[in-house]
């Protein structure tokens, strides 16, 4: 396909998309560098740094169609048991990629965020990944979030701690304790919970990504391996997500009583 019927496709795509009915947040599973590497003959690393790309190029379809948060998976507390060379090359990309983007990233009004346990990141990650976040916390259009060293699991144990250490102490009452209270507890505070939730490369799984928050989120799920993966798929997940009625444990007649 060309570049030119590229373009054609995600212009047809997003001029059928509501932009009165866009999720405000789209999380994402990217899967399938490695495969996509191996099928190219190459490294699994070469996958990784293609996969730059399809972050570059969702970002821009995000935000061409409203997307005010767009959350990543980007590194799992599973993928340190990846080989240590993959895990190594991983992280040098981060580094890079985060510094060769940020112009662009405040060009776009891209406001940059994390979520995860970022303290077992090597310093060199954690100091780059901090000069981005402090450089791009104006910014309004839009809030991309990284997922790094991150596990729904651990994140729900550490807001459980944190909840029972405040009861225990005396600050909290345990009638207090509601599904709002566990929210505010979460790396995700303050941002609304993932109306989508896209996974590529096949699998369909949700790999301990986001486990409180996509309680009733819609899961779209595409055989493309993360590195294909263009805004025009972004834009195809969105209008099945349209397409969808969200009842939230209601009927249709209650949503809809006519």
């Amino acid at each position: 396909m060309s570049a030119h019927a590229k373009i054609s496709t995600a212009e047809e795509l997003r001029s059928r998309i509501d932009p009165a009915r866009v999720p405000e947040h789209v999380a994402i599973i990217m899967d399938g560098n490695g495969r996509w590497a191996q099928r190219q003959g190459e490294h699994r690393v070469v996958g990784h740094s293609n996969g730059v790309k399809s972050v570059r190029d969702t970002l821009v379809g995000a935000t061409e169609i409203g997307v005010r948060y767009l959350t990543f998976y980007a590194f799992s507390t599973e993928n340190w048991n990846r080989p240590q060379a993959e895990v190594d090359a991983l992280m040098d990309l981060l580094v890079n990629t985060l510094m060769s983007e940020l112009d662009s990233l405040n060009e776009n009004g891209v406001r940059l965020h994390t979520i995860g346990d970022t303290d077992s990141l090597p310093a060199s990650c954690r100091n780059t990944l901090q000069e981005a976040i402090r450089r791009t916390a104006h910014n309004t259009r839009i809030t991309l979030t990284l997922a790094l060293s991150y596990s729904a699991r651990w994140e729900i144990v550490r807001a459980a701690r944190s909840i029972a250490q405040d009861v225990q102490e005396g600050r909290l009452a345990p009638s207090a304790v509601d599904e709002a209270l566990v929210s505010s507890r979460l790396s995700t505070a303050g941002m609304p919970d993932p109306e989508l939730l896209i996974r590529t490369s096949g699998e369909q799984r949700v790999s301990n990504y986001l486990l409180w928050q996509i309680a009733y989120a819609e899961l779209w799920f595409t055989a493309v391996l993360w590195p294909d993966f263009r805004k025009e798929h972004l834009f195809q997940a969105v209008l099945d997500y349209q397409g969808r009625e969200r009842r939230f444990g209601l009927t249709s007649e209650q949503l809809d009583p006519a």
